[in-house]
């Protein structure tokens, strides 16, 4: 596979709390001049990059970021406002307490409700696996799946791990037929892109590919 093609699958990132406008334009004219799927944006910059750079790029944000633990409505309320701004996609954080409850349904309703919200724009749900168990795992696939939303996602970039091979297997022996996959956090090397890529995984999110295939060190979600 081919450095554009990998690229195509980028959800190029800069989610960091410090991120400057100047950050945030590098992260634009690289996705451009990349082509890259997306740029996946703070919400507070979403209306600024929408204004300057228009249908050049494919805007994504963060909902719930990146703990989860917001209630449903401020949840709602974030995706209404960012697409109103000019958003395409929002990658949703779950409430992970409710899932350590074993409140799996009221989990799975959040997700159906966040979705209607998209509507016929993008929703990805990031289930943060390092803090599931295999079992919830399996449960997470099963209501991203019944609520409709488009992908599910490994992870934040934020929590104590990353995307790995085996939850990407789990989550292909799991989610629905309609449901794609995003893998993020901790990847750090072109085998890594590529692995991922193999696997399956429509969308990778990073802020290292670019980086990475220009040959240069990076550091980064």
């Amino acid at each position: 596979m081919n450095a554009e093609q990998i690229l195509r699958r980028v959800d190029h990132t800069q989610l960091k709390a410090f991120a400057t406008w100047e950050d945030i334009e590098k992260l634009c004219e690289e996705a451009v001049s990349f082509r890259t799927a997306s740029v996946c944006i703070p919400p507070t910059y979403i209306r600024r990059v929408h204004e300057k750079y228009g249908e050049k790029l494919n805007i994504c944000t963060v909902v719930g970021f990146p703990l989860g633990y917001s209630v449903t409505a401020a949840k709602r309320a974030e995706v209404e406002e960012a697409l109103k701004d000019g958003c395409n996609e929002i990658d949703m954080v779950i409430n992970i307490s409710d899932v350590k409850n074993g409140d799996y349904a009221k989990v799975e309703e959040e997700i159906r409700t966040l979705k209607k919200a998209c509507g016929e724009h993008i929703l990805k749900v990031i289930i943060e696996t390092c803090y599931l168990t295999r079992e919830e795992k399996i449960a997470m696939c099963k209501a991203v799946t019944a609520a409709g939303a488009d992908y599910i996602k490994t992870s934040t970039g934020f929590g104590t791990g990353g995307a790995t091979t085996e939850d990407i297997k789990l989550f292909q022996e799991n989610i629905g037929p309609n449901v794609k996959i995003k893998a993020a956090g901790g990847i750090s090397t072109l085998e890594d892109l590529e692995a991922f890529v193999e696997l399956g995984c429509d969308r990778i999110g990073t802020s290292r590919a670019v980086g990475l295939l220009k040959g240069e060190a990076t550091e980064g979600y």
